[in-house]
């Protein structure tokens, strides 16, 4: 077994097909960049025939990217191969990654091919991959509910064909642990040729077993994991990379092995994706969740008291979870403070994107008395990644239970002021309708959810609105505030403004 366990990230990929989740070139190049500092060996970019994009987000990643291997994603057929090199070949170390599908459910109903077709096809489009760039992954899709011995044949092939990487994955999360396990192993011992590539487990979480079996894969002789940072994916998701890390990190006598991953960013990375993709992490998750390093047990609070190795494996600080510091910050804090408390909370910005989240670091300290270091991890993860068409300048709302709600909005389109009132059904109704008159656009709104920052009678509530992109996706608008009614306007502005960059 390899010392090293690379980890492939598909968040960008597989993570972007969670319901709901719509990213654009810039928010995926953000979340990229950070991957890259996370350490992550291989970064599944995207799916280049897709989308014209995910072709454009995909090319901005492998030119912007230089640590980090750059995939794209295509089926095992010449245009999107081709789609997909056009996207990669620009990274410093590009890959192709193709698959078909070799389970007989899937050959049978979906390909509606046999199994000397669908070998023949994964050989030769391994060999015309082959011939564009050094780096080719073959992904033989439902692996594990394929025949073992099939799937033993075609990688042999696939291999001579200059397949790099081999991946196995448990595609509809059907596998037990134990079972993978042998699997993985079978695999491994009797296709010839294999010792030469990476083995790559990619698990599915449909019975809540994508980190289990991950883990079983390795052990089973996988030199290669993929996931997502916070599990996103398909239907229940991905494995999430926090815990696959963190289990290795942790037993790390158990497995001989590590990854390259720089632990200590684990958590910032979390936030970025949460906040980009609209999907929060859930209280007890684990590595990530805010419960994660939370004890409520009076005995359990004592012995932590006393030596918290008696109730934590892990350490907060180990994957960027810091505690409040020393530093108080408020209306009177200078920038220097400010960029200590970012850098302390494991955020990277430019000298640009600094100077823009202390602007907004100032005004909310014109709000509050003490700016905590949660308030400041949301100002600057809620930072705009598109142009703002549309700004809200002001807002009168009339409401209450025994009246119709009214709602005047103010909002500016460069210079020019447009003001508009409208009547709904509550507050939050008017306020929106009334901001659709005022910009002409009009969106169906999917979802709606408030969500406390920090502590207190001053705790900044952050909203997210998702609003139909009129293509069968959600658009996810984002806002924060002391008052949740201008939050609201804020974070349907920031929809409506996000829905305008992506029809460019």
């Amino acid at each position: 077994m390899t010392n090293h366990i690379k980890i492939f990230d598909t968040t960008l990929r597989d993570g972007e097909q969670t319901p709901g989740v719509n990213l654009n070139v810039k928010e995926k190049l953000m979340i990229a960049k950070k991957l890259e500092s996370l350490g992550v060996d291989i970064i599944e970019a995207g799916f280049p025939a897709a989308s014209n994009g995910d072709f454009e987000a995909v090319k901005a990643i492998a030119i912007e990217i230089k640590n980090s291997v750059i995939a794209g994603l295509c089926r095992a057929n010449k245009n999107d191969i081709d789609r997909c090199w056009e996207a990669v070949k620009h990274a410093v170390k590009p890959r192709i990654h193709t698959f078909i599908a070799t389970s007989e459910i899937h050959m049978k109903h979906k390909l509606k091919m046999t199994r000397e077709e669908v070998k023949a096809k994964a050989i030769e489009m391994v060999k015309y991959a082959k011939s564009l760039c050094d780096d080719i992954e073959f992904s033989a899709e439902d692996a594990y509910r394929s025949d073992k011995d099939f799937l033993v044949e075609i990688f042999t092939e696939v291999i001579k064909a200059g397949a790099t990487t081999l991946n196995i994955p448990d595609t509809v999360g059907y596998a037990l642990p134990d079972e993978y396990q042998i699997f993985i192993k079978y695999i491994k011992d009797n296709t010839p040729g294999i010792e030469n590539v990476d083995i790559s487990v990619h698990c599915h979480n449909d019975l809540g077993l994508a980190v289990a079996n991950s883990i079983a894969g390795i052990k089973g002789g996988a030199t290669q994991v993929e996931c997502a940072i916070n599990g996103l994916g398909e239907r229940a998701g991905n494995a999430a990379l926090e815990e696959v890390v963190m289990a290795i990190k942790t037993r790390k006598s158990s497995f001989g092995i590590d990854t390259r991953i720089i632990t200590e960013n684990i958590y910032s990375t979390s936030k970025l994706v949460s906040s980009l993709s609209g999907i929060d992490v859930q209280p007890n998750k684990a590595i990530v969740g805010a419960n994660a390093f939370a004890h409520e047990s009076g005995i359990h609070q004592d012995g932590v008291l006393k030596e918290k190795s008696t109730y934590e494996i892990i350490t907060p600080e180990s994957v960027g979870v810091i505690q409040e510091s020393n530093l108080v910050l408020g209306k009177l804090s200078g920038k220097h403070a400010f960029a200590t408390t970012v850098k302390e909370i494991g955020v990277e910005l430019t000298e640009e994107e600094l100077a823009e989240a202390f602007v907004r670091f100032k005004a909310l300290a014109d709000k509050k008395k003490h700016v905590s270091h949660r308030d400041i991890e949301a100002i600057v993860n809620n930072k705009i990644s598109f142009e703002e068409v549309y700004k809200l300048k002001s807002f009168q709302i009339n409401s209450g239970n025994k009246m119709v709600c009214t709602a005047a909005i103010v909002i500016t389109k460069g210079d020019e002021e447009i003001t508009e009132v409208a009547v709904g059904k509550g507050s939050i109704d008017a306020a929106f309708n009334g901001v659709a008159r005022a910009t002409g656009i009009s969106a169906e709104l999917k979802d709606y959810s408030i969500r406390s920052v920090s502590n207190g009678n001053d705790a900044l509530g952050e909203i997210t609105v998702k609003i139909d992109d009129g293509n069968g996706s959600v658009i996810v608008g984002k806002a924060i505030d002391e008052d949740i009614m201008e939050a609201s306007i804020n974070a349907y502005i920031n929809a409506i403004n996000k829905k305008l960059d992506m029809i460019k």
